[in-house]
């Protein structure tokens, strides 16, 4: 990948990217540097997995790559767009159209319906949804019978579909997961992670997920480990003993 300059935009094959990429909060001796000049590429098409002990970075690196914060130094890419010179009003923009969320919560409005909480980003943005999108979506989540119920009307995992179906209606760059597994139990939780996982063959979507658990990292193409706001390594073709084994050099680094 070309490295980023001083200008606005960088040509790359890349997701999204970050050069030098910090973010410290509040000032002086009390001041604490969550991130440390992180460089990163996410290829697109692909799953990454970040992983680090607790305290290491992650959903601030994660907040920081989605416009959600704000860097205090260095440059994250959206594609050839660099986010970090953008406004508020922009961000705003660039977060309702292209990238998508999924979180723990998935926070759906219990007043709306299975069909209306996916296009409530599109609505946002004044778009409409492409009904051949839409279609292709919905099919692939098994959620075809559902769309005119409501969240309370459906199942748990259910629940999780319309979720990750929102998040990919606006056809983002990239879908950020953060700790998506997090509230439910270890059947669902691999649902959800399998869904994830065809959005990546199956659609050629871009994935970054954010967790702490080792076998959902594993379902991702590469884990990236972080350690006191820095990169600490990565993990091609993960596995989860090799995770394991990552996570306990990264663990006995920080006890010496």
């Amino acid at each position: 990948m070309p490295v980023p300059t001083s200008s606005s935009t960088v040509t790359t094959t890349a997701a999204i990217s970050a050069v030098g990429l910090s973010r410290r909060y509040g000032e002086g001796p009390t001041g604490v540097d969550a991130l440390r000049e992180v460089d990163l590429t996410v290829p697109a098409g692909s799953f990454t997995a970040v992983m680090g002990p607790s305290g290491s970075g992650k959903s601030t690196l994660l907040h920081c790559l989605s416009g959600l914060d704000t860097a205090t130094g260095g440059q994250v890419f959206l594609g050839d767009m660099e986010i970090t010179r953008m406004g508020e009003r922009e961000l705003t923009r660039l977060r309702r159209e292209r990238v998508g969320f999924v979180f723990q919560a998935f926070n759906l409005l219990p007043s709306l319906t299975a069909r209306e909480n996916i296009q409530l980003p599109l609505q946002l943005a004044g778009r409409s949804a492409d009904p051949s999108l839409l279609e292709t979506i919905v099919g692939l989540l098994g959620l075809a019978e559902r769309l005119d119920h409501r969240p309370a009307e459906l199942s748990g995992g259910q629940v999780q579909r319309v979720a990750v179906a929102r998040a990919l209606i606006t056809e983002p760059r990239v879908v950020f997961a953060d700790e998506p597994t997090g509230n439910l139990d270890r059947r669902s939780g691999t649902e959800l992670l399998r869904l994830l996982r065809r959005c990546v063959t199956e659609l050629g979507q871009t994935v970054v997920m954010v967790t702490h658990d080792p076998a959902a990292a594993a379902h991702a193409d590469r884990v990236l480990f972080l350690a006191d706001g820095r990169v600490a390594g990565d993990l091609a073709g993960p596995t989860l003993p090799a995770i394991l084994d990552r996570l306990d050099a990264l663990e006995d680094g920080a006890e010496r």
